[in-house]
C-alpha cells in the first residue's frame, strides 16, 4: 500500500507530465522551462526535482505517451488483410498524419538526446521495437527468404527512409518535397521496394 507521500508524488508527477505535454505540443520541447511547469502544477521549482531527475526525465515521460498514441495510430491504419506494400503505405501515411497533427510531440521523440548505448528506458526500447514490428511483418511477407538480421536492418532502413522523407518535408527543406507531395513520394518509394 502506498503512503500519502508516495500518492502526492505520483499526483505531482502526473500534473507535471500533463503540463509538459501541453507545453511541448504548443511551443516545442526547446521552450520547456521548470519555472513554467512549477506554476502549472502549483508547486515550487524544487518539488519538480523530487518527482523527476531533470527536465529530460519529464520529456521521456511525455514521449512515452506520444509513443503510445503513435503506435495506436499506426496499428489502426490497417486491418492486416491488405497486400504487404499497401500495408506499409497505409502505416507510413498514418505516421505522416500523426507527425503533421502533433509535430512538436513527434519531434520530441527524436530531439531528446539519446544514443543506442546510453541510458534508454526499457519501455522506450519496447515502444520502438513495437513500431518496428509493424514494419517488419509486411517486409517479411515481401522477402520471406531474408534472414532475421537482414530483415531487422531492412526494417530500420524502411523506418529511416519514411521518417527522413516526413522530417524533410515538414521542415520544408530544399532536399525535401512540398508537404502536399509527401504521401505520393513515400508511396512511390515503397511501391518500388515491393517490385524489387
Amino acid at each position: 500500500m502506498s503512503t500519502k507521500s508516495e500518492q502526492r508524488k505520483a499526483a505531482l508527477r502526473e500534473k507535471l507530465v500533463h503540463s509538459a505535454k501541453t507545453r511541448i505540443e504548443r511551443d516545442g520541447m526547446a521552450a520547456l522551462r521548470a519555472r513554467d511547469l512549477a506554476k502549472d502544477a502549483g508547486c515550487a521549482v524544487g518539488a519538480i526535482y523530487n518527482a523527476f531527475e531533470d527536465l529530460n526525465d519529464i520529456v521521456m515521460a511525455v514521449n512515452g505517451l506520444t509513443f503510445q498514441a503513435l503506435g495506436e495510430t499506426v496499428r489502426g491504419s490497417f486491418d492486416g488483410t491488405e497486400p504487404p506494400v499497401d500495408r506499409l503505405i497505409l502505416m507510413s501515411h498514418a505516421y505522416l498524419g500523426f507527425a503533421v497533427d502533433h509535430t512538436n510531440l513527434w519531434r520530441a521523440l527524436f530531439d531528446l538526446d539519446m544514443s543506442e548505448d546510453g541510458p534508454v528506458p526499457t519501455w522506450y526500447r519496447a515502444a520502438l521495437a513495437d513500431l518496428f514490428a509493424n514494419i517488419s511483418r509486411p517486409l517479411s511477407e515481401l522477402f520471406p527468404e531474408m534472414a532475421q538480421e537482414e530483415l531487422s536492418l531492412m526494417t530500420r532502413a524502411m523506418f529511416s527512409s519514411v521518417h527522413g522523407i516526413v522530417l524533410l518535408g515538414l521542415q520544408n527543406r530544399i532536399s525535401g518535397v512540398p508537404p502536399e507531395q509527401i504521401e505520393h513520394m513515400i508511396a512511390a518509394v515503397l511501391r518500388r521496394i515491393g517490385n524489387e
